[in-house]
């Protein structure tokens, strides 16, 4: 009797741990989809991201797909639509996957310099009254108060550092105000042109000032009074030991005032899908790209996959939280987001 008893308690085990085995194995057949820009001419396997998806198979213990977009914003999609786990993207993108779709960033590529992120910062002339207000050491004076009416040397349309961060900066604190629809990304040229007045330089592509070389020289040759740049922009153009190196247009390194950072623009982020990466893949997924940092055959994949010197751990909002606050503050940039990672984006 007592036999009998044990072995139907053996079989009622028996019969739930079988399902289970069976839900864990499929878990681990189950692939792992990474959006990835794809083509079909790689001179070297080393170039083919599928080496990475190899990589990251091998160290997570399950299948890794690529799933081949061409854009940031089909990228967005097959996360949206579960087409894909996760994929590297802008930082836009990837404020905008958050906002919308409920994305998370869980690592981010680094900049040349080991940074996932550079500082937007706005450059004057040492004579100016905004440098004067910065170094005058009272409280009370403001430097960017002294920039409207003060002509902007822009890098172009929409750039990160050298329009969008700075104006939702300026907007944000109450400097500036929106001109126009404020659901119309068009009303920020208006409101540029309200706050720094009509000589506001927003070049086009391939223009003299364009960039953010171009927005330095055109505070250089004082067609503006305020250049928007990034933090290495001045170093880069005009900050050689030997002067031969700087650009022709140049001025002598002390007559450029650097002003107090606006906001960092973030690296691209590996944004990813909550509902489909859980908390232990999602660790599993980091962890093996942060090895890549460490070998050499992970050093080419950074080099030739990735493009970058390094991979790092981050959160959503420690990477994209207040770069998403300022260009929040842009009129209509929401909305211009949303029509540009649309389905039908480029």
């Amino acid at each position: 009797m007592r036999s009998r008893f044990f072995q139907s308690l053996f079989l009622v085990a028996l019969l739930f741990t079988v399902p289970l085995a069976g839900c864990l194995e499929g878990e681990e057949d189950t692939a792992l989809r990474i959006a990835f820009s794809v083509r079909d001419d790689y001179t070297s396997f080393d170039e083919n991201p599928q080496k990475l998806a190899d990589h990251l198979s091998e160290a997570l213990g399950r299948p890794v797909e690529l799933y081949p977009i061409t854009s940031d914003a089909l990228a967005l999609q097959a996360l949206r639509f579960g087409s894909a786990d996760m994929a590297f993207m802008d930082g836009g993108a990837g404020w905008l996957g958050w906002q919308q779709y409920g994305l998370e960033a869980m690592a981010a590529d680094q900049n040349a310099d080991g940074r996932t992120h550079y500082n937007a910062h706005a450059y004057v002339l040492n004579d100016s009254a905004a440098a004067q207000a910065l170094n005058d050491e009272d409280e009370s004076t403001d430097p960017f108060a002294e920039l409207t009416g003060v002509g902007s040397c822009h890098t172009g349309w929409l750039k990160s550092a050298g329009m969008l961060i700075p104006m939702g900066y300026f907007i944000g604190q109450g400097y500036a105000e929106v001109v126009g629809d404020e659901s119309d990304i068009e009303s920020l040229r208006n409101t540029i042109f309200n706050h720094f007045g009509e000589n506001a330089s927003i070049p086009e592509s391939g223009s003299l000032y364009y960039g953010y070389g171009g927005a330095l020289r055109c505070l250089s040759e004082e067609a503006g009074g305020v250049a928007f740049a990034k933090d290495s922009s001045l170093a880069a153009y005009c900050g050689h030991e030997d002067a031969v190196d700087n650009e022709d247009w140049c001025l002598d390194a002390t007559r450029y005032v650097k002003l107090p950072s606006f906001g960092q623009a973030p690296s691209h982020p590996l944004m990813y899908q909550p509902d489909s990466v859980d908390d232990v893949t999602r660790q599993a997924v980091v962890d093996a790209l942060v090895a890549l940092n460490t070998t050499e055959d992970g050093r080419s994949i950074l080099e030739h996959i990735l493009n970058t010197p390094g991979i790092v751990p981050t959160t959503t909002a420690a990477h994209l939280g207040s770069y998403g606050s300022l260009i929040g503050a842009v009129p209509g940039m929401a909305a211009y987001l949303d029509d540009r990672y649309s389905a039908n984006g480029e």
